[in-house]
This record gives structure tokens, sequence and C-alpha cells, in this order.
């Protein structure tokens, strides 16, 4: 599908790692990006969210492009989407439904897909407004996967019952999940969650650890779906590691909700490896936006070591570091070449007993 895309630059100073982030989103979406318009701006416009100039240049390079579709890189209300498609006379996609619209392209598992529609029907649920009725020729494509068209003329009611059967559903899934842990937790099993920007290598890393076969590629979000393997580390004894769904900047609020979950294998876990892109320029930005989501779910405070991957492409060798406290603090790993993964088992045993004692004394602290 042929896409427009309407960048805007509204003076962050990452803004070009934003830009090039959406134009992958984009790609994974399946868009074929024809052309690319770029709006600075010290504020969004309120019906456009771009102004009127932009706006015409943008419609301009779209009719000369055969554009099929807009593809904005910011989130838009739906007063905007709906004035933007009516001057566009083409379906507008912003941030948000891209992101939907990805996760419903990749879930795979039963419960990755009830908590990929959930997120869509939230999020669609504040656009009841009919504003597709002058797109009706276009069918399916970017932004109309999971619910489909014909989610589109539920009422408010209908969307509610289908959002209440859904979360019931999850919460029974959750509640597997809780007996799950505690069957570990009774084996003083140790639990490592696998968290990080999308894109970090975590399902290549999770691969080598556990000899499993999860789906890695060198693209955004190719896992959704957290997989859970057991694993014997020499001196740990069995280890349940999880691969979780990477992270990603302005993700959307429905969808952390949605995908509570799955996070929750992050939030109960013992330890958490926060695995990081080491030839990333913007590296610093994307391990500030983990610890973001992570506070923001309640993990912030579950023990973690930064595995800075991709050691082979960023001129690094393997080694250990250790903060001012003698604790380990990153571990440099290649997982594609397999470099460095004695010495990440080896802080996995060492901060495992430090983590199986804290989470001990609180365990025997909560039952007196």
């Amino acid at each position: 599908m042929k896409a427009l895309i309407v960048s805007v630059d509204l003076g962050e100073p990452d803004y070009a790692a934003h830009a090039e982030e959406f134009s992958m989103l984009a790609r994974g979406a399946g868009a074929d990006i024809v052309a690319t318009v770029v709006a600075r701006r010290s504020r969004p416009d309120a019906a456009h969210f771009i102004g009127a100039g932009k706006l015409d240049e943008a419609i301009l390079s779209a009719d000369l492009a055969g554009a099929d579709i807009v593809l904005f890189d910011q989130a838009l209300t739906p007063a905007q989407q709906r004035n933007l498609e009516r001057r566009f006379n083409r379906r507008v996609v912003d941030r948000v439904t891209l992101i939907l619209d990805i996760f419903a392209l990749r879930a795979k598992s039963h419960e990755g897909k009830l908590q990929v529609e959930l997120a869509q029907l939230q999020h669609l649920s504040t656009r009841l407004t009919r504003m597709w009725t002058h797109l009706e020729r276009q069918r399916g494509g970017i932004g109309m996967r999971g619910p489909g068209e014909a989610q589109l003329e539920m009422d408010r009611r209908m969307i509610g019952d289908r959002v209440r059967l859904l979360r019931g559903r999850l919460a029974r899934v959750q509640r597997q999940r809780t007996t799950q842990r505690r069957a570990r937790s009774r084996g003083k099993t140790l639990s490592v969650s696998l968290v990080g920007y999308t894109n970090a290598g975590k399902s290549t890393l999770f691969n080598a650890l556990t000899r499993a076969d999860a789906y890695a590629a060198d693209q955004l979000f190719a896992t959704l779906d957290t997989t859970t393997r057991r694993v014997w580390i020499e001196g740990a004894g069995q280890v349940v590691i999880s691969d979780t769904v990477g992270f990603i900047r302005d993700l959307p609020p429905t969808l952390i909700a949605a995908f509570r979950a799955t996070l929750e294998e992050t939030v109960q876990a013992d330890l958490l490896l926060h695995v990081v892109d080491a030839a990333s320029p913007q590296r610093d930005e994307q391990i500030m936006e983990v610890n973001k989501v992570l506070d923001d779910i309640g993990a912030a405070q579950i023990p973690c070591i930064l595995v800075y991957n991709k050691i082979d492409q960023a001129g690094y060798k393997p080694r250990v570091e250790r903060n001012e406290h003698g604790t380990i603090a990153r571990v440099f790993v290649s997982a594609l070449g397999r470099q460095g993964l004695d010495g990440l088992r080896a802080a996995i045993v060492e901060s495992g007993h430090i983590a199986g004692n804290n989470a001990s004394n609180i365990e025997n602290l909560q039952s007196e």
C-alpha cells in the first residue's frame, strides 16, 4: 500500500530518531513509503495538527505520488483525524493506530490476539463518529486490521460488552499465570525476564540462553507474545526465562493497559535483564524510555542488569562491569555471535542469589 508520511517536528531534541523509528514502523506494517512531508511547528494546530500551507503541500504530494493512505507520526485527536480525512479524501492513520495495527499483524497466541483486540476497541471507542463513511470503498490495509470495518459500525454499548468480555478472558489468563508463578515460587525457581526497547535483540538473546527457537527478526515488535522456557544454569539450578514484548517511546496507554497480563511476567520476575542495543546512537534515550515503562507497571524496584547486546556491531569486548557497591551493573554480549554469554550466566547466578534472598525476606515479612 502506497503511503505518504507526514512527519511533524515539534522541536524535540530526538526528532530525527523519532522520525526514523516511525518510518520503520510504517515499513513493518507493510507500507510502501512514496513520499514524506516534514512540518515544523511549535505546537499542534487544533483542527489539522499541521498548518494550512503545509496541509495543502501534503495533499498535493499525496496526489502526485498516488498515495493510498496518509500516516501521521504523532497521535491525533478524533476531530483532527476526521478533518484530515475529509481534506485528503484518504484514510489517515496516526502513530497510535499504526502501532496497534502492527500488534494485530504480529500477535500469534490466543492471549496476544485478545490483548490487541481489547486495545483496538478501547482506542476505537473514542472515535465512533462514522468518520470512515466516505472511505468505504477502501477495504483492508494498514490501520484496518484486527476488528475490521464491521466493528466500526458497532455502537458504544456493543463495544463496551465486547471489552468486558475480553477483560474477563484476560483475567482468567492472568489467574493462570499467577498460579504458575506460585508453583515456581514454591519450588524456589529463579524467574528472569528479558525487557528492553523493541529491536534490541531480546529474542535472539533468549534463543541463545535457552536454545529455543522464538521468532527473531530485525524489525520493530518482532515479539508480542511472552515466551517462557526453563533452562539449567550451573550454580542457580532451574531458571525460568521469559522473553517479553519490546517497549517503544510514546507507547499508547491503552496498549500498556491491555498488555498488563503479559507485562505481569515482568512485574513478578526475580531479576530483569534490560537488553540494550549497544550499537544504537539513541541507546541512552531508549534506556530511559524502558525505565519509564517499568516504573509505570510497577517493576522499577526489581533487581536489574543492563545487558549491552550487539557488541560486535558497536566494537566492544565481552565484559562484566560493577557499580561502586560492587554489584553487577552491566554485561556486554553479542547474542548473535554468542560472545559473553558465560559472563552473563555468571551474572544471573550472582544477582539471582541476591534477588532470591531479598524476595524470601519480603515474603517472610508479608506472612508475619
